[in-house]
């Protein structure tokens, strides 16, 4: 299997097959409007803006598992992020990321690159410890652990790296760059 073999739904719910996005860097995140990553769509906005016309898509998949912090439906989430970051990139349908509703494109991705820790800062140590609370044993295991997780997919469909939500923007975009 390989990331074409995989199709997500749109806020309207229509299939999108990941298949149309061949030859492209995708940059894959799990997002939520009521989060304290939530002003990263600012920066993600930034990096589509600056590589879209050099072949980067970015696939924004609202998800409101962690926290409940992406309520609403998918207009308003939509309505939400046009209103405050002014976003580009087209939202994907609210979705699971991990358990039995997991979307498969996560269950693969999640297979591709697995959890290898939060970093140093103050804010990955406090979700270290906010985490740790509900599971112990998080480190141990592959799933999303909140929202703004992010992957990025080189043009060949291969899964470069996988960045958690505290890891530095300026990392994500100097990845993506690299793959463009």
């Amino acid at each position: 299997m390989s990331i074409y073999d995989y199709s997500i739904q749109d806020a309207q719910g229509n299939d999108v097959p990941l298949k149309n996005y061949k030859g492209k860097v995708l940059l894959i995140v799990n997002t939520a409007t009521k989060c304290g990553f939530t002003s990263q769509y600012k920066e993600l906005e930034q990096i589509y803006e600056t590589y879209h016309e050099r072949g980067l898509e970015i696939i924004d998949v609202p998800c409101n598992q962690f926290g409940k912090q992406a309520p609403g439906t998918n207009r308003e989430i939509s309505e939400f992020c046009t209103l405050n970051y002014n976003t580009k990139f087209p939202q994907m349908k609210k979705s699971d990321v991990n358990g039995a509703n997991a979307l498969p494109l996560y269950t693969y991705l999640k297979t591709q690159k697995k959890f290898e820790g939060f970093g140093e800062s103050k804010t990955a140590q406090l979700l270290h410890d906010y985490i740790k609370k509900s599971d112990p044993d998080y480190k141990n295991n592959s799933d999303i652990k909140w929202n703004f997780t992010k992957f990025v997919v080189a043009r060949d469909g291969s899964v470069v790296e996988r960045f958690e939500p505290p890891a530095s923007m300026a990392d994500v975009e100097a990845c993506v760059a690299k793959c463009i």
